[in-house]
């Protein structure tokens, strides 16, 4: 008798959408996308989209003879906070602020928020209470929590001056207001940074979030449990990562843009990119985001203008997409977007059939009550009606290919732009390659703000497509800017992809001046207990940490996986022929200018001098990098001014300083320490952020605390 072959185990990702809500498996050992399915979205449901989200389960699991018990990952990507911020569907949040002495009045004015603008029209209103904190009593608290409720508040916000450093005041008013039947949240929950207004602020926002998302977060949680899947559901966060569902219950501001977060998330994955722009491109809009050394870049984010203690990817979203209308102004198309064939409920010319595009006739509509009536829609016989559009002339100029999620009926889509061609006296091709010329210049500029923020190798970059409308916007805009693209795999379902591969992911940052070895190792350990506490598996915990003497901020970022990964990475290596080529595009030079000065691990250094000479060959100038690539050919660090060493635990009190010390400038301001960095194994840590060489040490010897002792350690520091 044989052995029952092992079953396979899989990872679930689900993104709930305005129209459909998307689930895919993927297999937990190859990453492989092993099925996916759409179902409306069931905004109407008595369970709310949790409905849905159980029905898309359910399918993938019977339709492929997938058992909930092989389900080792489950999360899934929300845009429902971004909608409540964006429609104004937030509780009116009522604000108890704290402070004392010479700060009281202070305290007052900064934890006065009063209406949040979220979009245009659309408000967070707040009310506001104040106690001095020397008469914080249970009686105080209850006088204050029922004024605000009396007011209509439905929600509470605890925000004290210096609470960072002691938030009992907080977390008092927080448990009354639990007894009283009212939800509540503190500012120190939100950050542990000074600066009372933001935090009062950045609590405000989140806590308006809490009742809708609670309640979502409950009916999710039960839907997936009853599906038969005991591992704990997750959720996408804004940065990238995901977090528990206990989590979204106290800190929904965290899932706010978590949709943007999940498609990059999903490309960076299939698509080795080292430096590029990911384009997730829908119907209505394009998210554009950058991506350097292999990773997404981020920033803070900002509601209504002001600033909120809370990162999220740097993602800049453009009214140009697939359904992007054409805009019909002067005898000529004036524009393109920004309202879409969604918008004005209408099918796309691309997707009809050629027998419903019978005695075309443009007619100049409005598709929102306060627009102007000049975008094109093509009226048929039969009443039938349908917009021009830009995946519309995207096939037609051939930048779509067949079988792609946006092709479409070419024939039908000729025949309603022959419409307006007609009327304006022109070609079909003619205006569609204007159409497509003006779109690709509205995209082109984001791209090329993003390339200059962040200094993108312009010899790396590339395109990459996703989302349904992929092959309408990427194609177009590489012609156009004369940079490579490429379609993401399983571009439509690009951002499901990325949840079902998320990471955990946590920050903290604390005002510190000067850090002591103390208290880099307290902010260590802190972020890595909040970290396992989310759902990490401890061994797959990395931390980087920050000093930033500037604003005195000490910063601790950690990502890790809800479970150990298994991915067999040597399947998918490189030889070093191959990863030479990638350096020398990458740096500008020939093969033969790059070698190989270190290995370890799935980490490979490379080393490139190119000599010119000038005035005859009088003068000559030398000029060397170094680049770090994994086994898959991403290039993860790249530096100029550099230098390479390998050494042992053992050597980290001697040769490794000598190292470092060999780097670092003196001056009469004192000593800039290089940029540090350590690979080995699987690890890379980044010890760039600190300022004197007991710090240094200090965190390496935190990194390496469980490395054996002969275990090579390649390091690399670099002035600049």
């Amino acid at each position: 008798m044989t052995a029952k072959a092992a079953r396979r185990t899989v990872r679930i990702g689900i993104d709930v959408g305005g129209t459909f809500t998307d689930a895919v498996v993927v297999d937990n050992d190859t990453y492989e996308v092993i099925a996916k399915e759409k179902v409306p979205t069931t905004h109407h449901s008595q369970q709310g989209v949790a409905a849905g989200i159980v029905q898309a389960i359910d399918t993938v699991l019977e339709k492929n003879d997938i058992s909930p018990n092989d389900v080792v990952f489950i999360a899934h990507g929300t845009t429902q906070a971004t909608n409540a911020l964006l429609e104004g569907d937030v509780a009116k949040v009522g604000i108890i602020g704290m402070g004392k002495g010479g700060e009281a009045g202070r305290a007052r004015k900064e934890t006065t928020v009063g209406s949040i603008e979220l979009a245009p029209g659309k408000y967070l209103e707040t009310e506001h209470e104040f106690i001095d904190s020397s008469q914080l009593t249970d009686d105080t608290i209850r006088a204050a929590v029922e004024a605000l409720r009396s007011r209509g508040c439905e929600v509470i916000v605890a925000s004290e001056s210096y609470s960072v450093d002691d938030p009992t005041n907080e977390k008092r008013v927080i448990e009354v207001a639990s007894q009283m039947g009212m939800v509540g949240t503190g500012g120190n929950e939100m950050s542990q940074l000074y600066g009372l207004g933001a935090r009062t602020r950045t609590a405000a926002v989140n806590a308006a979030l809490i009742p809708k998302m609670m309640e979502t977060a409950n009916m999710t949680e039960a839907a997936v449990r009853d599906s038969g899947i005991t591992r704990p559901l997750m959720i996408m966060r804004c940065d990238g990562g995901v977090m528990s569902i206990d989590e979204v219950r106290k800190r929904p501001i965290l899932t706010m843009l978590s949709g943007l977060a999940a498609g990059v998330a999903g490309a960076l994955m299939y698509e080795k990119i080292t430096d590029g722009i990911f384009l997730e491109a829908g119907g209505t809009s394009t998210d554009i985001s950058a991506i350097k050394d292999g990773k997404v870049m981020i920033k803070n984010a900002a509601v209504g203008g002001h600033k909120l203690y809370l990162t999220s990817l740097d993602v800049r979203t453009l009214g140009i997409a697939g359904g992007s209308m054409i805009v019909v102004e002067g005898g000529k198309i004036a524009d393109v977007g920004p309202r879409s064939a969604h918008i004005a409920d209408l099918g796309y010319e691309v997707f009809a059939s050629e027998d419903d595009i019978v005695d075309p006739v443009i007619e100049l509509i409005a598709p929102c009550k306060d627009d102007k009536p000049n975008y094109a829609a093509v009226a048929c016989a039969d009443n039938k009606t349908v917009a021009l559009t830009l995946a519309g002339a995207a096939n037609i100029l051939g930048y779509v290919p067949e079988g792609d999620y946006a092709a479409g009926n070419v024939a039908a889509a000729r025949k309603a732009w022959g419409a307006l061609a007609a009327k304006l006296g022109d070609s079909v091709d003619n205006l569609c390659r204007r159409a497509v010329d003006i779109a690709m210049e509205k995209v082109a500029q984001v791209v090329t703000s993003l390339v200059a923020d962040y200094d993108l190798n312009p010899n790396l970059i590339y395109l990459v497509g996703g989302g349904g409308s992929a092959s309408v916007v990427a194609p177009a805009l590489g012609d156009k800017m004369g940079i490579r693209h490429r379609i993401a795999l399983n571009a439509p379902y690009i951002s499901t992809i990325g949840v079902s591969l998320a990471l955990v992911r946590e920050q903290i940052e604390r005002n510190v001046s000067n850090p002591t070895d103390e208290d880099i190792r307290k902010i260590r350990h802190d972020v890595t207990e909040i970290i396992v506490r989310a759902g990490a598996a401890a061994e797959t915990v990395d931390i980087a940490v920050e000093i930033d003497s500037q604003r005195n901020i000490l910063r601790a970022t950690a990502t890790g996986a809800t479970e150990l990964r298994t991915k067999d990475r040597a399947s998918t290596s490189l030889t070093q022929e191959q990863l030479s080529r990638i350096v020398a595009e990458a740096c500008g030079v020939d093969v033969g200018a790059v070698s190989q000065i270190a290995r370890e691990g799935r980490w490979h250094v490379f080393e490139t001098i190119v000599e010119k000479k000038a005035l005859f060959g009088l003068l000559k100038s030398r000029k060397q990098s170094v680049r770090v690539v994994d086994d898959e050919g991403v290039i993860r660090l790249q530096k100029s001014d550099a230098r390479v060493m390998t050494f042992t635990k053992g050597e980290l009190d001697t040769s490794f300083i000598e190292f470092v010390d060999s780097m670092t400038r003196y001056t009469d301001a004192g000593a800039t320490l290089p940029k540090t960095y350590l690979f080995f194994g699987q690890k890379m840590c980044d010890l760039s952020g600190v300022l004197n060489q007991e710090q240094l040490l200090s965190l390496a010897e935190m990194e390496l605390e469980f490395v054996g002792d002969e275990q090579p350690i390649v390091t690399i520091a670099a002035r600049s």
